[in-house]
């Protein structure tokens, strides 16, 4: 076989270029379609779940502040490259082609940085991203083996047609516009439609009781007796958990609009199977660690809880741990018997609930999972819907403790 009829020809790189276009296009939907149901749920029944382990998940990335700009997910300037390649497969004039290989270069760069800021900043990557880059890069890949071999192969990624820029330019703002209206809509609807039908469907779940032993271990305490606040909150949740660090700046949020008027209890439920038998593989390595680090002291946990939030992605490293049990001074918790065993007893409390699933045993399975006034959650709500459950919860307290005697309501008159 000769060395030309080892390389591609034309219309295999063609055909490449295409299918990866595809690709991008595949996955930008997907990205797309992620980032509004984790963070627009429609219902308290269905969200979004993408959280294979600590490192690859994909709501990490939805929640991150820079999934998306003004409204408009960065999923949508994906979905549009893969689009405007796809086009240059399909109509390649001279122009277009020098256009598509500039509007690669620049994605092929933009996708290095976004898997850099994954790995080195998120310390976590998304497999939806992942298939994107993929998709990218080999595009990129396609397009440089089409180019014409010389010294100055590079020169031709940096000649694009001005007219059909600015033609791409015009559809990529409109469409933009699009998306930011569509975002502002989703979020107006949270704060409104959406969140009375969340707090519905929170009434219609059935009660479940408290566990049968309620973890010493609270993050916000209104009155001794847990039973006594109006708002009780038991949180079965991961120190190495996405959303768990989610939830904990949404129940800080919480506090700080209702003080005093919440109790917190936070159960341990690591997903790790060095400590917890739900699991049948560590999801969460040093979850257990954490655990037992903030468990060893009962007057210094709510510290340590929050350190170790504060601190998401430096507590997955060991050398952290050990440097946040030598500054609390709870080196022992490690090693400590009884330290494991309360934090064994509350983690076994998940499996007195009912099943959830018919695959799994267990009642209690993932984090975070929250029991509200009696009522089970299971994953994350966007803050208005949790704060709506917490206003009709206060509200129906009021009603409880009966009708006011006299309502003034005067009105200056002329």
């Amino acid at each position: 076989m000769s060395d030309s009829q080892a390389l591609p020809t034309g219309r295999d790189l063609s055909l490449g270029i295409a299918l990866s276009s595809l690709g991008m296009i595949i996955f930008a939907l997907l990205t797309i379609n992620h980032f509004f149901a984790a963070n627009f749920p429609e219902t308290i029944f269905k969200g979004s779940f993408c959280d294979f382990s600590a490192f690859f998940n994909c709501d990490s990335s939805a929640y991150s502040s820079l999934t998306h700009f003004f409204g408009v997910p960065l999923g949508y300037l994906g979905l549009a490259a893969g689009l405007f390649l796809l086009l240059g497969v399909i109509f390649p004039s001279t122009a277009m082609k020098k256009t598509i290989r500039t509007l690669a270069l620049v994605n092929f760069l933009g996708v290095i940085a976004l898997f850099l800021y994954s790995l080195l900043g998120q310390k976590s990557l998304c497999l939806l991203c992942l298939g994107y880059y993929l998709s990218s890069w080999l595009a990129f890949l396609f397009l440089w083996r089409e180019t014409p071999s010389d010294r100055a192969k590079l020169k031709y990624f940096f000649s694009p047609s001005l007219k059909i820029t600015g033609v791409a330019l015009v559809f990529l703002l409109w469409g933009a516009y699009g998306y930011h209206q569509y975002f502002q809509a989703k979020t107006a609807a949270q704060r409104g439609g959406v969140a009375a039908k969340v707090v519905r469907e929170f009434y219609s779940l059935e009660k479940v009781p408290n566990p049968s032993f309620i973890s010493p271990f609270w993050t916000a305490k209104a009155t001794e007796n847990f039973e006594e606040a109006p708002i009780r909150i038991v949180e079965y949740a991961d120190f190495l958990c996405p959303d768990c660090l989610y939830l904990f700046y949404q129940l800080e949020q919480l506090k700080k609009e209702y003080p005093g008027q919440l109790n917190i209890a936070f159960q341990f439920f690591p997903l790790e199977a060095k400590c917890n038998q739900v699991v049948d593989k560590d999801f969460h390595p040093g979850a257990c660690e954490l655990s037992y680090i903030a468990a060893y002291d009962p007057q210094k946990f709510l510290a340590i809880h929050n350190e170790i939030f504060l601190n998401f992605k430096k507590a997955r490293q060991p050398e952290w741990r050990r440097k946040l049990a030598k500054k609390y001074g709870v080196e022992k918790a490690l090693t400590d018997e009884a330290t494991h065993q309360l934090v064994a007893k509350i983690i076994n409390t998940g499996a007195e609930y009912e099943k959830t699933s018919a695959r799994y045993a267990h009642g209690i399975r993932s984090t975070p999972t929250m029991i509200i006034n009696n009522r089970m959650i299971i994953g994350t709500l966007p803050y208005p819907h949790l704060k709506a459950i917490v206003e009709a919860l206060l509200e129906e307290q009021a009603a409880q403790e009966g009708p006011q005697r006299f309502l003034e309501n005067w009105v200056k008159r002329k």
